[in-house]
């Protein structure tokens, strides 16, 4: 299994807790590889170019699929062409959340605030073209006030700034967010997605708050590559979908504030074109160039 994040990071720790699961399943060893960079495109271009014998198979999120083709210049595979989708294997959301210098504790606030003390906000994001930065270009649009965005290069440098205060806001994800929010150095704003968080039942939605189009869900999705013989396909997804089922790893991967979810190829194929389409228009309708 190949990682486009590094080790101790969300998607690892996710990848971690179904792998006992999941080699039991098969009844074979699984071993995990990561392989960050290039934002996610080193490990899934290496998947696409595998030998399609279910040897060699990729854990990513939905931006290596419905990001990047709008974002990146030279991306080096095709998201549909050279892809086989498996299953759908965790769902989470982002929180806007704000340092608590921040005098803030919603939306109405933050555009009060802002419109009051020009120039004066700062938004942290994973880095330019990330959903975090996507999502900030989203708010300051729909609130109507001009924040300095401030890319880092992974979303570990910029909450290390956030909880410093050097930047006061960013969209995070929920895994990391709720623990420095519990910490009290953070305050929780509103939740990106269609509807209340179950592990936030408190925290409105963004959407709740009168914003429109900040509601896209992140999810990750197991994939192998291109022209995978059917049974094999099949093979893997029922061993997933038992993994992905087992009380152990829903618990564990609920710790996180994620989802364990499985689904079958095609509706991880239908969901991959949908969030490609969605995404390409908020990306396009931004004016975000590809870098």
């Amino acid at each position: 299994v190949l990682l486009a994040f590094a080790a101790g990071g969300g998607t690892d720790v996710q990848a971690r807790i179904v792998q006992p699961k999941l080699s039991e399943a098969l009844g074979v060893p699984i071993i995990i590889e990561n392989k960050p960079g290039a934002s996610t495109m080193l490990a899934a271009s290496e998947v696409a170019r595998s030998a399609p014998d279910g040897h060699t198979i990729l854990y990513t999120f939905n931006g290596t699929f419905a990001q990047n083709p709008f974002t990146q210049a030279n991306v080096p595979y095709d998201p549909f062409k050279d892809f086989t989708p498996i299953s759908l294997g965790a769902r989470g959301s982002q929180i806007l959340v704000a340092h608590t210098s921040l005098p803030v504790n919603n939306v109405r606030e933050l555009a009060a605030w802002g419109k009051a003390n020009p120039g004066k906000l700062n938004i942290a994001s994973f880095g330019t073209g990330t959903s975090s930065h996507i999502f900030a270009q989203l708010l300051m649009q729909q609130v109507g006030v001009e924040m300095t965005h401030v890319p880092y290069k992974g979303a570990g440098d910029a909450v290390k700034d956030l909880l410093a205060g050097r930047v006061q806001l960013m969209f995070d994800a929920a895994t990391t967010a709720i623990p420095n929010v519990n910490t009290g150095k953070l305050r929780m704003l509103g939740v990106v997605a269609d509807q209340r968080s179950k592990f936030l039942p408190n925290v409105p939605t963004l959407n709740e708050q009168g914003l429109k189009g900040i509601d896209l869900i992140g999810w990750l999705g197991w994939y192998g590559p291109a022209k995978m013989d059917k049974a094999v396909v099949q093979t893997l997804n029922a061993a997933l979908v038992k993994a992905l089922n087992h009380p152990d790893v829903r618990a564990g991967i609920e710790k996180g504030a994620y989802e364990s979810v499985s689904s079958t190829p095609e509706e991880l194929g239908a969901l991959t074109k949908d969030s490609y389409e969605r995404w390409g228009k908020v990306i396009k309708d931004l004016g975000i160039k590809a870098q």
